[in-house]
């Protein structure tokens, strides 16, 4: 009976072994291909959002998954014909699934309708889109960080005084939520703030920003070209750059009170020099690499969240050496590609 017993358990490891041998090996041929399509591909946001992307790849691959992350958007931010056509295109190439940052929230609803309905699942990052048809939506709390970037600006110029905000472009939805949770939390518990400014746009480009960014100042300044605000506040890396470009060559940066979105050497370097009192970081790296493993987890029949929150935080030129703020500050996108 014991040798019998025996028997049964040896016939049952090994059928076991087999099975996840065979599992093994079927993951590791089958192959994913995985398009991650961003609104543009010259910021360093973008850049750290490929770096995610390939670090989950690197680690799918390092468990035997068999997966090919394509990279591929627009250069430009306001490119909306270009985006869709990406889509499409992997639509009909028949890629595995499409991981997306859309850079409008209503122009790309068709195309991923369309995606979905041939078999290929989208997830969403960074930005939202008036759309179900989606498995997951991975980013920051938009709102949540415009809030923290009012909080810091209240801050810095002691709760009182007169502030202007430079918005991006129409159907962001990211930074259309991030403008409203500004203007929201200065409404709610500010009164003596007054935005005397909030309805121009810097557009897609550092260049078209800081065109806006020169005629607004221009706008605020005294004949004796002081400026007559205290603070000011940008929602995203294109326009906190190009407003700060604006700043700078008025004579103006370090003289006024002002709080961004998002992060660069340059604009590092711009809250190590007191020219900026506040910066709202994002994890991009993170954002990047959370929408391929969730894209993975859907293909694998896994129960994923519809959203996703990859969080932020505010650094300072108080806390900007803080290991988890110098992360965020600079973070190492290098590494993953190769450059």
């Amino acid at each position: 009976m014991k040798k019998v017993l025996t028997t049964i358990v040896l016939i049952a490891v090994v059928i076991v072994l087999c099975v996840t041998g065979c599992k093994q090996k079927e993951e590791g041929a089958k192959k994913y291909r995985i398009a991650v399509i961003p609104k543009g591909t010259t910021h360093v946001f973008w850049k750290s959002i490929h770096a995610g992307a390939v670090k989950a790849q690197q680690e799918l691959k390092a468990a035997g998954v068999n997966i090919e992350i394509i990279w591929k958007g627009p250069l430009k931010e306001d490119d909306r014909e270009s985006q869709i056509r990406v889509v499409e295109d992997f639509v009909t190439l028949g890629v595995t699934g499409i991981v997306l940052a859309p850079l409008d929230d209503t122009a790309l609803r068709a195309p991923v309708k369309d995606s979905a309905n041939r078999g290929i699942p989208v997830v969403i990052i960074d930005s939202g889109l008036k759309s179900e048809d989606y498995v997951s939506f991975v980013a920051t709390g938009n709102y949540e960080g415009g809030r923290k970037g009012g909080e810091q600006l209240a801050k810095t110029i002691g709760g009182k005084g007169k502030v202007i905000m430079l918005r991006y472009q129409e159907g962001s939805a990211s930074t259309m939520e991030r403008e409203r949770g500004f203007l929201d939390v200065l409404k709610e518990k500010y009164p003596d703030i007054q935005v005397v400014s909030a309805n121009q746009y810097g557009g897609a480009t550092t260049e078209s920003a800081y065109q806006a960014g020169e005629n607004l100042l221009a706008s605020l300044r005294t004949p004796d070209g002081t400026l007559t605000i205290d603070g000011i506040f940008c929602p995203n890396e294109s326009t906190t750059f190009g407003m700060l470009r604006a700043l700078q060559d008025g004579g103006l940066a370090g003289k006024v009170k002002y709080v961004g979105f998002d992060s660069s050497d340059r604009l590092v370097q711009a809250l190590r020099d007191g020219q900026m009192h506040g910066l709202v970081l994002q994890d991009p790296i993170n954002m990047g690499y959370l929408g391929v493993k969730t894209m993975m987890a859907h293909l694998k029949g896994e129960k994923v969240e519809k959203v996703i929150d990859t969080g932020s935080i505010v650094a300072t030129p108080e806390n900007m050496n803080d290991p988890e703020i110098k992360n965020r500050l600079e973070p190492d996108y290098k590494k993953w590609l190769n450059e």
